[in-house]
């Protein structure tokens, strides 16, 4: 992104600091091929290619297939369903496409849902009868729903990513409760959605340890507890070995 055009370096070297590795996530063509030269340029980074659901371009998915063909692409997304930017228009058969290459390919899916959440679980629902949640595992990417939508989801097998808006409001708290540590992974969605305390400025992949620490708090655990099962999770849901 290139709100860390000016001190990209200096973020992953904060990163690397604390031990800390990342999923680049794509949300178009060019990004995507930019996150998997940033993440072959790292061994704490890896990269995940796919086209948000409001994208207005052209759509070819091969161009995709082409970049997820290399060993540190490790999810195909993110991807989904967004109604509340732009109409549903083409939406789930751009989706069904990203759905047939994770397959294809054996990795994760990182969907992006925003106001489509009863269409998602009914493409979920259907997909799981042809295998998909089976196969490969699913990611609710910054998921910030209620208690009962997280269940929802849960039931369907997929994990849930926390993103930073769960540090200042309790809306999310019962989503939080429901889902089992082993079902949660965190995000920080960088540059977007700081956390408190850096609500309003630019979001970085540190922050993602307030996330972290809110989970804890909710739950009664330690930061660290928190910390090392959703590490252990990310490196099981993406293959890092």
């Amino acid at each position: 992104m290139p709100q860390f055009d000016a001190d990209r370096a200096e973020v992953l070297a904060r990163m690397k600091e604390r031990g800390m590795g990342a999923v680049v996530i794509g949300t178009d063509f060019e990004g995507s091929k930019e996150g998997l030269a940033l993440a072959k340029q790292h061994d704490f980074l890896w990269a995940s290619v796919g086209c948000h659901p409001n994208h207005t371009g052209d759509f070819d998915i091969s161009i995709f297939r082409e970049l997820a063909a290399d060993p540190k692409v490790v999810a195909i997304g993110e991807c989904g369903l967004d109604y509340f930017r732009s109409k549903p228009n083409g939406q789930r058969e751009r989706f069904e496409q990203h759905i047939s290459l994770a397959q294809k390919l054996n990795k994760a899916l990182v969907i992006h849902c925003r106001d489509a959440h009863d269409d998602m679980l009914e493409m979920l629902v259907f997909e799981q009868g042809r295998t998909l949640l089976k196969k490969v595992p699913v990611v609710m990417h910054f998921f910030t729903g209620s208690g009962e939508l997280a269940q929802k989801y849960l039931d369907l097998g997929c994990y849930l990513s926390f993103p930073g808006p769960i540090t200042y409001t309790t809306m999310y708290d019962d989503s939080i409760h429901v889902c089992p540590l082993d079902k949660i992974l965190i995000e920080t969605d960088s540059p977007f959605a700081a956390p408190v305390p850096y609500r309003g400025k630019r979001n970085e992949p540190v922050y993602v340890e307030q996330v972290a620490a809110k989970i804890a708090q909710i739950k009664g655990l330690t930061t660290e507890e928190v910390a090392a099962q959703t590490a252990h999770n990310t490196s099981a849901v993406f293959k890092l070995g």
